[in-house]
């Protein structure tokens, strides 16, 4: 009997214990950046993570800064149907089940066995049957929470029929095939993006941290859209307040590849996953001061989706960190 009440009291400390890990186990503490940070939109897709890939395999943090407004508003909550007790044909039965489950566990936490308001079960049977109740349970929660935030994969590949191509630099992965959107409308059409496409990536990452690290808002102009360039003389007057500045150098692109590439009517997107080193240090304006950063180089992952208008160039249109 004292042995059947101590195991009762371990498993109502794992329930509790549950109880508190879980919403701290999808709490995301992010990190800021000195070097140009996220924002920006990305057509109908703003609001949806882009694909994982080889050199982003996290998730890319969502946008916190945009002038986009979401298309629609989210659906009402459909009737239930995918729960255990909410299966067709369960009724009333799945209602009276989930009643006896919920009274059981709030007794069992509260001091009395699962079943302590239905009699009791206090033989080594009825303990086994809480512990597998409550297996089941967790089971069946961490396999929703599992589905509710498994991420989208899509990788780039070969078109059909097409061999691969040699090794052509740090974004050789992606060039030998398309990306398929796979978080926006079913009226997006998917994009093939060219070798040439992805010079004008490398380019882009370059120049914008340059002219980024030189406060050059007009060479911002050329590179990003007037929604980035906002963002980045916004951030640029923070710094000249607090009087310092923030010098980004040596940048290399490590490694590329392709998250997804659409068409919006006749508005071109790619985003595309950047892994590069640089130097990034902000420094006092008066004295030169090292206040942040150092002269060590380091490696940085992010998101960066480039849009391409009719007639125009590819330029900077979001920027996400990993």
């Amino acid at each position: 009997m004292v042995s059947s009440q101590r195991l009762r009291s371990v498993i109502k400390t794992l329930a509790v214990v549950m109880a508190v890990a879980m919403p701290l186990a999808v709490t995301i503490s992010s990190s800021v950046d000195a070097r140009p940070s996220s924002g920006g939109s990305r057509g109908s897709r703003t609001f949806s993570a882009p694909p994982s890939t080889p050199t982003a395999p996290n998730a890319a943090q969502p946008l916190n800064r945009t002038i986009t407004q979401p298309g629609a508003k989210a659906p009402a909550a459909a009737p239930a149907g995918g729960g255990f007790f909410n299966r067709p044909g369960m009724g009333m039965l799945g209602g009276l089940a989930a009643g006896f489950l919920g009274a059981g566990l709030l007794g069992m936490l509260f001091g009395g066995g699962l079943f302590s308001g239905l009699g009791g079960l206090s033989s080594i049977i009825g303990l086994i049957l809480q512990i597998g109740l409550i297996y089941l349970v967790v089971r069946l929660a961490m396999s929703w929470w599992k589905r509710r935030n498994a991420p989208a994969y899509a990788h780039a590949s070969a078109a059909p029929g097409q061999a691969p191509q040699p090794d052509q630099g740090p974004m050789a992965n992606a060039r030998s095939g398309f990306g398929f959107g796979l978080g926006g409308g079913s009226n997006d059409a998917p994009l093939e993006i060219k070798p040439d496409d992805y010079d004008a990536f490398e380019r882009l990452l370059g120049e914008v941290q340059t002219a980024w690290s030189n406060e050059d808002i007009g060479k911002l102009h050329t590179l990003a859209t007037p929604e980035m360039v906002s963002y980045f003389t916004e951030d640029l007057n923070a710094n000249k307040e607090r009087g310092v500045i923030n010098k980004v150098s040596d940048v290399k692109l490590l490694q590329g590849d392709l998250a997804e590439a659409w068409r919006e009517g006749t508005t071109d997107y790619a985003t595309v996953a950047l892994r590069y080193g640089l130097i990034d240090k902000t420094i006092e304006r008066a004295t030169g001061k090292i206040v942040e950063g150092s002269d060590a180089p380091q490696e940085v992952t992010d998101v960066w989706t480039f849009v391409r208008r009719p007639g125009s160039q590819w330029e900077l249109s979001a920027i996400q960190a990993t």
